[in-house]
């Protein structure tokens, strides 16, 4: 899962995304609602966390001004009385949490979002034969697991949610790989050959393919 946090305090957002990438959910932090608007613009996201006192303006405006096909967007605010809960529900949130918050809680609330019925995503991802579990992360080849690392597993998501598609490196890298995050030339290669290496291994040798040039691929029809 990938998530954008929009929280003006840093500490507490340096704190989250640590706890949550710890629990697999990718975060990138938009300190304003402007840089908001820029990563919604050039990114795609599984959900929102959404502070609302923001220093360039107010999150229920923000939210009220957000597009039909959004993310689901969960509201994070030590905004706690209830006039404020259901004006936040009624603005469009999928869900409101009051803070301070354990971590674990907002993890499962992130969650439980994607297995809302009529949710943006499915919860098991399919390509023929080869189907990853947006829960458990658990990959299997006809009904086999496959033991994939954090960041393969990611990678591997990132090509399911989109396949018999292209999804060019540009935009893979962009997923897999934070802002501040140094990035070797051939770390994507290396990614690509680890994750083709172990789907061989399970006997799927002919699943995930290289457009040179362009970016990677799997096909929808895996056998």
């Amino acid at each position: 899962m990938r998530v954008l946090l929009i929280e003006d305090n840093a500490d507490f957002a340096s704190l989250l995304t640590e706890g949550l990438t710890k629990r697999s959910i990718s975060s990138e932090h938009a300190a304003t609602l402007r840089d908001a608007d820029l990563f919604l613009a050039s990114n795609a996201y599984d959900a929102i966390i959404l502070d609302l006192g923001l220093p360039d303006g107010d999150g229920v405006d923000w939210l009220n001004a957000l597009p039909q096909n959004r993310p689901p967007v969960l509201i994070l605010s030590a905004r706690g009385a209830l006039t404020e809960r259901v004006l936040g529900l009624d603005s469009g949130a999928d869900d409101y949490l009051v803070k301070p918050a354990e971590v674990d809680e907002i993890a499962a609330r992130l969650r439980a979002l994607l297995r809302r019925p009529g949710s943006r995503d499915p919860v098991i991802l399919n390509a023929g034969a080869l189907t990853y579990d947006t829960v458990t992360r658990e990959v299997k080849y006809r009904d086999q697991p496959i033991p994939f690392g954090r960041k393969e597993t990611e990678f591997l998501e990132l090509l399911m949610r989109r396949a018999g598609k292209v999804a060019p490196r540009e935009s893979i890298e962009s997923v897999l790989y934070g802002l501040d995050e140094a990035v070797t030339p051939n770390a994507l290669e290396a990614l690509a050959s680890r994750v083709r290496r172990r789907l061989a291994e399970a006997g799927a040798d002919n699943i995930l393919h290289t457009v040179r040039g362009v970016g990677y691929f799997i096909r929808g029809d895996a056998a």
